[in-house]
């Protein structure tokens, strides 16, 4: 019985530190997301879900045809995020180098050095990651897993926080490359915007460029406030009932086919602990899972969002 008093007595502690660390931060959320919708129209979930991956230091993926607001939704979250921005625009003759750096001999000093290339950034974003070659993509896995990328055997740490937004243009393009398994598991999420609404298209028509609305958005965080945010999703409680949900839905994708992974599953806890926080809570309910749940785990699994919304269905919550 002590120790049960004790434990929940931590609890309790745990759940004060977190609510007065959380509530200073909530009109900025509120800020960011009401700012962002007035870029991007008519997408509040998609929207509310690329702030969950920044959140939780997941990487996000945008697939969508070409002139569906992906760079313009990518260029709007670095500027509200108030974080350095690099913007690599792939093609198909690009490599490695191009991405990460590369030695060079200095004749002046007579000794190589090493020339940072645009990923020694805090928020990348890869414009078009399919219309490079599989061996080029593949110079963003370091990174994108270890937050380090290792050129001659030497080791350079990138700046924090590091988080990539790569859009890629659907395979029936001509042009594109396929993104391989493992470099698909390394993004959090991947979301589409599709077309806007009739009335949010008129809109767009009447409005200014969106280059310049960009142009005028100011910074609502700051790096510390990114991290520290970041910290304190971790710390977000999951009971034992969200961990059973979250196990049966891995446990459905498997039937059959390739399911969701351990990475995957922890991909979805950590997901839901972000859109908890966006949601004002300092605890995950189910809703927070299902949420999050086609966004983390289509890509992994190798289907469409329809089809990962249907499976989604079959699981039913317990308690």
């Amino acid at each position: 019985m002590i120790w049960g008093t004790t434990q929940q007595k931590h609890t309790e502690q745990k759940h004060a530190h977190i609510s007065n660390d959380l509530t200073s931060y909530y009109p900025k959320i509120d800020a960011f997301l009401s700012q962002i919708n007035q870029i991007i129209l008519d997408k509040p979930q998609q929207t509310k879900l690329a702030l969950c991956s920044l959140l939780a230091g997941g990487h996000l993926l945008f697939e969508d045809l070409p002139g569906l607001g992906k760079t313009t939704l990518a260029s709007s979250l670095s500027r509200l995020a108030g974080l350095n921005f690099q913007r690599i625009q792939f093609t198909n003759d690009m490599l490695a180098s191009d991405v990460i750096g590369i030695n060079m001999f200095n004749q002046k000093e007579h000794q190589f050095e090493f020339k940072f290339g645009p990923i020694f950034t805090q928020i990348l974003l890869a414009d078009e990651i399919n219309r490079c070659s599989p061996k080029t993509q593949s110079a963003l896995l370091e990174a994108m897993e270890e937050g380090n990328v290792t050129v001659d055997g030497i080791r350079y740490e990138l700046p924090k926080p590091f988080w990539v937004i790569a859009t890629q243009n659907p395979l029936f393009q001509s042009g594109t490359y396929s993104l391989p398994e493992s470099q698909l598991d390394r993004f959090m999420m991947r979301l589409s915007l599709g077309y806007p609404s009739r009335m949010a298209e008129k809109q767009l028509l009447q409005q200014a460029s969106r280059h310049d609305l960009i142009g005028e958005l100011q910074s609502i965080f700051q790096q510390q406030e990114i991290l520290q945010l970041q910290s304190i999703v971790n710390q977000m409680t999951v009971n034992d009932l969200v961990f059973d949900y979250m196990l049966d839905l891995a446990e459905e994708t498997r039937k059959g086919r390739h399911g969701l992974s351990t990475r995957g599953l922890l991909a979805l806890k950590k997901a839901a602990q972000a859109y908890a926080l966006i949601e004002k809570r300092q605890f995950v309910i189910a809703d927070d899972v299902q949420a999050v749940f086609v966004a983390v785990a289509s890509h992994r699994i190798g289907l469409g969002e329809t089809e990962t919304q249907a499976l989604l269905q079959k699981v039913s919550v317990k308690g």
